[in-house]
């Protein structure tokens, strides 16, 4: 498999673990084998927290994905995700000694502009090149070639904390399974759910799962901001729970069938069963309130991480919902007030393989790693993918790998 171009990637969910397989055609479009899926336990907030309950779990989905896509899995792309993961921007700057840029200019640059302090026990997860400087000039898309005596880049670093990554990366070797790479799972979803010219008119994608909300925003083409916030569907439903008392299953089905994350078409009267038909009742307006007030929180958290730069006044393709918990009734309109802007859903498209994997946002990461993992392959010769994916888990990972 790691020679081929057929490629699998891993989401190791609060809800669910989700294992798809998908084959890139020389046309750059996309074909989905199979997918394997597994209700998830052991894991908390994006977060792996009983190593051998996951792995049950990953093994199960494994399989399955094994036997609809009639390919042996060895090697995954595996997302990760977590409140602890963070971004930044910042910029190197290096003289050219002979006048001319080359790849090696490139390198050391950036070696500059992962020069910045992180949390001692954090570890870089992505290096993202946003624009390149030459002697002032900005904008330049690659300045390899061009004559010039100081150049200067931007970067948009994402990091996260090296142990709970590593024991994500350990449960799924003990499957044992190879990770070929570790993607933040936002920047996976983003390569289905944006296209280019979202990204350059400027777009916010908020990847809302069972424990965390991911968050992702481009500005003029580039990655601007990045992160994780604690919070996520499940949050909701034991909201839910708490107030009505009522079991976590019967407040998942309240939440669904009745639940609604914009109050103002709701009436104050409709009353609906809390327990089925003839069952005690509940103003439905109760139910949505709840929701209402967790997605509220949420969403102001999200906005106030993107005050910075007037981000948000630069985003005028909108904000693109993804993530299971993104079906939630009304949110499109919760969401469009709080940013005051509009909110869009898109489809995937150059792919092929089951429309109902396509249309469902709760399959963006997985599907996304597919689309990572072939345009990884596509920038590079594959050996060169495979020493700078070591050298990854070098920085990462250190002397403890």
């Amino acid at each position: 498999m790691g020679t081929s171009n057929i490629y699998a990637g891993l989401e190791i969910g609060t809800s669910k673990v989700c294992l798809v397989v998908g084959e890139a055609r020389s046309d750059g479009a996309l074909r989905i084998l199979g997918v394997g899926q597994q209700p998830s336990s052991g894991v908390r907030k994006g977060e792996v927290v009983d190593s051998e309950t996951v792995q049950a779990c990953l093994h199960e989905a494994l399989v399955r994905a094994e036997e609809r896509s009639d390919v042996e899995i060895n090697t995954v792309f595996l997302s990760v995700s977590g409140a602890h993961i963070e971004g930044l921007n910042t910029r190197g700057a290096i003289r050219i000694a002979d006048g001319e840029i080359g790849p090696e200019d490139l390198d050391e640059v950036k070696r500059k502009c992962r020069d910045v302090k992180v949390p001692p026990d954090n570890g870089f997860i992505h290096s993202i090149i946003q624009h390149y400087y030459v002697d002032g000039q900005d904008k330049i898309v690659n300045p390899v070639g061009m004559l010039g005596q100081k150049l200067e880049a931007d970067y948009h670093i994402i990091h996260g904390i090296k142990t709970r990554i590593q024991n994500s990366i350990k449960c799924v070797r003990e499957v044992p399974l190879e990770v070929e790479d570790i993607v933040f799972a936002p920047v996976a979803s983003a390569q289905v759910v944006l296209d280019q010219e979202a990204k350059n008119r400027g777009a916010v994608l908020l990847d809302i799962g069972g424990g965390t909300t991911d968050y992702i925003c481009f500005v003029d083409g580039a990655v601007v901001a990045s992160g994780s916030v604690g919070v996520g569907g499940d949050h909701i439903t034991n909201d839910i729970a708490l107030v009505l008392k009522v079991p976590l299953a019967r407040a998942e089905k309240l939440k669904v069938t009745y639940g609604s994350a914009w109050l103002e078409d709701i009436n104050p009267n409709e009353k609906v069963p809390i327990a089925g038909e003839g069952s005690e009742t509940v103003e439905r307006l109760l139910i949505c309130q709840i929701i209402n007030a967790r997605l509220n929180e949420l969403l102001t958290l999200i906005n106030n991480s993107l005050a910075f730069d007037n981000i948000l006044g630069k985003t005028a393709g909108g904000v693109y919902l993804t993530g299971g918990s993104s079906l939630l009734t009304g949110l499109d309109d919760l969401v469009s007030s709080t940013f005051e802007l509009p909110v869009c859903r898109t489809g995937y498209t150059s792919m092929s393989g089951p429309t109902a994997l396509f249309e469902n946002p709760q399959y963006a990461t997985p599907v996304g790693l597919i689309r990572y993992a072939q345009l990884l392959n596509e920038q590079r010769p594959r050996a060169g993918a495979i020493s700078k994916i070591g050298r990854k888990f070098e920085k990462l990972f250190g002397a403890s790998r």
